[in-house]
């Protein structure tokens, strides 16, 4: 400090509360995802790498609110130090985190036990990504801040406040422009892929805020991810379909197994491998749910 200059005040002095992010990954698509979705809540990328420079990263790095792991398909074993990191620091609650995975890859860390601070996502879509930056960083950990707010009362918590009203705003507000929510809205009633997504993204959001044994519910989750994928014309397989489920695989494969038997499922070997089987919902079944939502919807925009 030169000679004679002016020293600021303790009272003048606000550290900055901006959340700090670390993205890694390799798959410059996904980490451009990643990189707007922390630009929505206002984070602060402090560094981005690849999976095999991480740890070494995470030496160095002296704060962070949360990690974005972006992963590719070259498989589980590759990143399994690296997990075991990240769940290490989320039980310290040194930092969250947030795992993305293809499918395949998110169905065999979804197995491993893993503490509440780091979250797993299968091929998630816009809303998913803002939805799993949210909760990544719900909670930040405790920074030392001197100034006090307007009213005199404690900032940090004011501002943690306007940061969960200002979260919530943003998802109601990306919900609302769903094309069937409005169709809804105007009284023309119209299922399509489109609100069955909605409806699936919303159930899941209440992951982010209560325990998700609280709401399990997973008959009716896979009903709904494979009557999506009736309307978008693709086929589920049964690892996606566990994904889809939201509980543990071993409970999610009980439920597909009962609900064959029923009827309400029904199996399709792929006729290119005979060791790959794809889950439908059947035609009976999935005329009740179209007519469910369609009388849902002239009730409420979004059932859930």
């Amino acid at each position: 400090m030169e000679k004679g200059a002016a020293v600021r005040p303790l009272s003048e002095i606000s550290y900055d509360t901006q959340p700090n992010l670390m993205v890694i990954g390799r798959d410059a698509g996904a980490l451009a995802q990643a990189h707007s979705a922390a630009a929505a809540f206002g984070c602060r990328i402090a560094a981005t790498c690849a999976p095999d420079q991480a740890l070494r990263r995470l030496g160095r790095q002296v704060a962070l609110d949360a990690v974005l792991l972006v992963l590719d398909g070259t498989g589980v074993e590759a990143a399994d130090s690296l997990w075991k990191r990240l769940c290490a620091s989320a039980e310290t609650g040194r930092f969250n985190s947030l795992i993305v995975a293809p499918a395949p890859v998110a169905a065999a860390l979804a197995v491993r036990p893993r503490p509440q601070g780091v979250r797993l996502l299968a091929e998630p879509d816009g809303l998913d990504w803002l939805a799993g930056v949210a909760a990544a960083i719900w909670v930040p950990p405790l920074r030392l801040h001197d100034a006090k707010g307007a009213g005199g009362g404690a900032p940090r918590l004011q501002q943690i406040a306007e940061e969960v009203e200002r979260i919530a705003s943003m998802l109601t507000e990306l919900s609302e422009e769903n094309e069937a929510a409005a169709e809804a809205a105007k009284g023309k009633v119209r299922v399509d892929a489109g609100l069955v997504r909605g409806i699936i993204r919303s159930r899941r959001l209440r992951d982010q805020f209560f325990r998700s044994d609280l709401f399990a519910d997973p008959a009716w989750d896979m009903m709904l991810d494979l009557f999506a994928a009736r309307l978008e014309q693709r086929r589920v397989a049964v690892s996606s379909l566990c994904i889809a489920a939201a509980v543990p695989p071993t409970t999610a494969l009980r439920w597909i197994k009962s609900l064959c038997d029923q009827g309400v499922f029904v199996r399709k070997a792929d006729p290119e491998d005979g060791r790959r089987v794809f889950i439908e919902l059947g035609d009976t079944p999935a005329a009740a749910l179209e007519a469910y939502l369609r009388a849902a919807q002239r009730i409420s925009p979004l059932a859930v």
